[in-house]
């Protein structure tokens, strides 16, 4: 059997690759439906397209960066063949490969001192750096080589900053820099007047200017990021790859990486820098040579769809529209109102304990002065919409630190509170219930429904807060529901794995 050439790396959407050296074969973060979601709620991947799976060369390796719902897809792993290992990092929380498990594949753990073999491909998962974003600090970051080659190191740095460990062995020089680093834009830019996580409500605080432009993304990936792996020569953008449910403008602007990377090569001549769209293939050769392109037959792209959506910001960005909220999740039924209001009344006291541990507690509790005066033990308003039996009205709850407890107080206009509360959280009452119930994540909820406001910088928000008490890491029965619910659509449930 002749050895292998290169290492060829087909895109497949938003920041899932396939990856060969024509002999064996990697899938990183599989999401091969054509959108991806815990629940019934779904994202589309941007641009749109569909991978036929029956064509695409058979993974022998699947490997798992991380928990989150852009790169952990039940669905499309239950389009591959179950004898296919999956592989991930030490910190994915277990009810992740508890799911996998029950899906009917086997799942390895690996540490960054156990490289994997897949046949002549070497792959090594480096923990995230250590001044990583809490909610991301459980990736593991591929560097991915062809055993034997001293020049074709491909490292992709998925959601995190880049590996201390790694850069450890490239500082000391046991790796040279790699021949190709795979960034991800995260960037998630809406227009001004759309929804977006990182809106702040309070005067003043939001508008164009607040909203991070392409030159930012660029600085910051190509830049910021890239300043450990000095000495790399070629990079690749992804991530940015979807579209977010109810979203008149259509793509996340700086969405489209061909264009980025043309800015990028305008700009710059540190390296080369790629923008690949679904189903265009990085060659990284085994010997000297560029990284060459060519495209795989089996992802097709909806060019027809994408213009359409791209029509749709256009409009948009010429004559802006105020974007209100609408929930994510049905109604609830009246039959389930009482359950819901018994799991609220469970749920509340909890996040009250932990939000004093996140950015936003601390703040909270360490100003004492709010606009008008002394600010009083009440620093925020959990304002939850459309109460069941309540259509159109607000159920507000203050938070106390001094118990810390949410107590029911009036509601009153969003102005009026927000003159009154330095923080503040709105999400449609089912939205909540449905976060409760593992009908929804944290990140569908955020991404869809809620709106918020704060003092301090975008860290102090409440929208980082709730990542840290709902996100995955904290509270894994939560998660688990949810797996529960997407193995339960597939049909598939304990009992029958049992």
């Amino acid at each position: 059997m002749a050895a292998p050439t290169g290492l060829e790396l087909t895109f497949l959407g938003h920041q899932t690759w396939h990856i060969t050296d024509g002999l064996s074969t990697v899938l990183l973060d599989p999401i091969l439906a054509e959108a991806f979601g815990a629940g019934k709620l779904e994202f589309p991947i941007w641009p749109p397209r569909t991978v036929d799976t029956a064509a695409m060369p058979a993974p022998d390796a699947v490997i798992l960066s991380h928990e989150h719902l852009d790169h952990f897809h039940l669905p499309s792993l239950n389009l591959l063949p179950k004898s296919v290992p999956v592989y991930t990092g030490m910190t994915t929380p277990a009810a992740v490969t508890d799911a996998i498990t029950v899906l009917g594949f086997t799942v390895h753990r690996l540490d960054h001192t156990t490289p994997l073999t897949v046949g002549d491909i070497e792959i090594t998962l480096y923990p995230a750096g250590a001044r990583t974003l809490f909610w991301e600090q459980r990736v593991a970051q591929p560097l991915i080589r062809l055993a034997g080659a001293q020049d074709s190191d491909v490292f992709i740095g998925v959601d995190a900053d880049v590996s201390d460990l790694y850069i450890e062995q490239l500082t000391d020089g046991a790796l040279k820099p790699p021949r190709l680093a795979i960034v991800s834009n995260n960037a998630q830019t809406v227009p001004y007047g759309a929804l977006g996580a990182d809106n702040n409500l309070l005067p003043g605080m939001d508008g164009p200017r607040n909203r991070k432009s392409g030159i930012e993304i660029l600085n910051g990936l190509l830049i910021d990021y890239l300043r450990p792996l000095d000495g790399v020569r070629e990079v690749a953008l992804c991530g940015n790859g979807f579209t977010a449910p109810r979203s008149p403008h259509g793509p996340f602007l700086y969405a489209d990486h061909t264009a980025l990377a043309e800015a990028a090569n305008a700009l710059q001549h540190l390296f080369k820098v790629h923008g690949p769209r679904p189903g265009d293939r990085l060659t990284v050769p085994r010997g000297p040579g560029a990284v060459t392109t060519s495209h795989a037959e089996w992802v097709h792209l909806d060019q027809a769809t994408e213009a359409r959506a791209l029509a749709d910001q256009r409009a948009f960005l010429a004559d802006p529209q105020q974007v209100g909220p609408t929930p994510i999740t049905e109604p609830l039924a009246e039959g389930e109102w009482a359950t819901a209001r018994a799991l609220l009344a469970e749920e509340l006291p909890r996040l009250a304990r932990e939000l004093i541990a996140t950015r936003m507690g601390a703040l909270a509790s360490g100003i004492h002065d709010y606009l008008h005066g002394p600010v009083g033990s009440r620093r925020a308003v959990l304002r939850l919409l459309d109460p069941p039996g309540a259509e159109g009205s607000i159920e507000s709850y203050a938070w106390n630190i001094t118990g810390p407890a949410w107590e029911a107080v009036e509601s009153t206009g969003r102005e009026e509170a927000m003159a009154r509360f330095p923080f503040g959280i709105e999400i449609y009452y089912q939205d909540l219930i449905a976060l409760f119930e593992g009908r929804a994540q944290i990140w569908d909820v955020v991404g869809g429904s809620y709106q918020g406001w704060h003092i301090g910088e975008a860290l102090d928000s409440p929208v980082y807060a709730l990542f840290a008490v709902y996100g995955e890491h904290q509270r894994p029965d939560l998660a688990a529901r949810c797996y529960d619910h997407s193995l339960t659509a597939l049909g598939i449930t304990q009992d029958a794995v049992a």
